[in-house]
């Protein structure tokens, strides 16, 4: 049991939302996503959560298995072309996770998904939440573009941001 990432994550509130990102913030987020959906037929979600529950945090659950199941439970893969991708942060440990459908999958590699999440989480130890997420956004759309390319479609997937 790690106690200093217990710790962490029973500090980390809501609040902190707030804080790093605010209303104009989210906004903006849901703005650049409805944007990036434009180029191409991908669906994006952009999932944020404070902390893990007491229980999820004192069974050290990871990051990586916290956005499993955010994908899951958001029905992230319920687009008619298992194209949606979730962004999904992990406040308290700084961790930012990309989880893709297995249309996305079958065609992008892990490690580029890992190099995104890597910058994002540079950007984040700087203070630079909003525009690290936004710039997550923007070369993740960069990717569906080139293997879902299209105008868009009907959106399949609901733009706002997912506070948990």
């Amino acid at each position: 049991m790690n106690w200093k990432r217990l710790l962490r994550h029973y500090t980390t509130g809501d609040w902190q939302i707030r804080r790093h990102f605010g209303s104009s913030g989210l906004l903006r987020i849901r703005e650049a996503i409805a944007a990036a959906e434009s180029g191409h037929t991908g669906e994006i979600r952009f999932a944020l959560e404070a902390s893990l529950p007491p229980w999820d945090a004192f069974r050290n659950v990871s990051p990586r298995a916290r956005a499993v199941d955010t994908f899951s439970s958001f029905r992230v893969w319920d687009t008619e072309h298992n194209n949606g991708i979730l962004l999904y942060l992990l406040l308290a440990d700084r961790d930012i996770e990309i989880v893709a459908d297995r249309g996305i999958a079958a065609r992008v590699e892990q490690h580029e998904w890992e190099k995104i999440c890597r910058t994002m989480e540079q950007k984040f130890a700087n203070g630079h939440y909003t525009e690290a997420v936004i710039e997550g956004i923007e070369t993740v759309s960069t990717i569906l573009r080139k293997h879902f390319p299209g105008a868009g479609g009907p959106n399949e997937l609901a733009d706002e941001p997912i506070i948990i």
